[in-house]
């Protein structure tokens, strides 16, 4: 495909902090339409590789495309395509809510009252309120309004749903689903592996500003791995197997079993795979 099919497409980009470590040699594409999660630990680099995205930050190496459009060259024609959710939600605290919502319009030249009026009622946004009286939540539910209202063709979401309790973080997930039956394009990042598994069809995985993998989420939380738990000769034992279950359990003749138990492991065992994976390699 080339870069115009993609809604983001990150070409070998890199952006250094002197000696602290940012992102290095970061390529991925996300296509039109999709719901594309991005995920990793804190400081792994996701929030400068979307500030990279949107143009706030000033990268050393490679290209960053949306839409087609070069940041370097077409910042300003992006950001109207753009609904942007940071992961800290800022607010002149003086002002009400819906204050708030109606200047993010404003500075876009939109009239979005209708759209920002069915938004604050799906999320319970108060109007009135002053931010200043807002909980982390409610000013989460804010920004997300901000980033909604205009009915952009691309949403950047930086931990969005940390500090939304669960209804609202289900209610969250409702609305990106139905923009984006409508075309709208999401990328999402998280370290919460459960909404990334259950929202979004493809994903990719950093870790100290590099890429580990980038798949289907699909392919990426499919495991032949299990968990085993035991009690064998007397002590408990607890590990990840990946062979044939006839071979592990030839390998127990002999051995008092008190006790065990074999599941499919757990999103977080899948992922520590990946981040062990890359390790050994960079070890070798």
């Amino acid at each position: 495909m080339s870069g115009q099919e993609y809604a983001v497409s990150i070409q070998n980009m890199t952006k250094n902090y002197g000696k602290n470590r940012g992102v290095s040699h970061l390529s991925l594409s996300v296509e039109k339409g999709d719901i594309y999660g991005f995920l990793g630990p804190n400081g792994a680099g996701k929030s400068t590789t979307i500030r990279s995205i949107l143009g706030l930050l000033r990268f050393q190496e490679g290209s960053i495309s949306v839409f087609g459009m070069d940041v370097r060259k077409h910042q300003r024609e992006i950001l109207k395509e753009i609904g942007y959710m940071p992961s800290e939600a800022m607010f002149y605290p003086s002002m009400k809510t819906k204050e708030v919502i109606r200047l993010a319009a404003d500075m876009r030249g939109m009239d979005c009252r209708k759209e920002a009026a069915m938004l604050c009622e799906r999320l319970k946004v108060e109007p009135e309120k002053k931010i200043e009286e807002l909980s982390l939540g409610n000013r989460k539910k804010v920004s997300i309004v901000c980033a909604m209202q205009h009915r952009p063709r691309l949403f950047i979401f930086d931990e969005p749903t940390s500090g939304l309790d669960p209804l609202m973080q289900s209610e969250f997930f409702n609305l990106i689903l139905e923009y984006n039956k409508q075309g709208t394009t999401c990328f999402l990042s998280s370290h919460v592996l459960s909404e990334i598994k259950k929202y979004c069809r493809h994903a990719a995985i950093i870790k100290e500003g590099k890429l580990i993998c980038s798949d289907t989420v699909e392919n990426l939380t499919k495991s032949n791995a299990k968990h085993i738990h035991m009690i064998r000769d007397g002590k408990e034992e607890d590990f990840m197997y990946q062979g044939s279950l006839n071979e592990l359990f030839a390998g127990f003749a002999g051995h008092d079993i008190g006790d065990i138990t074999i599941e499919e492991p757990g999103l977080e065992e899948i992922f520590m795979h990946y981040y062990e994976k890359e390790a050994e390699e960079a070890a070798d």
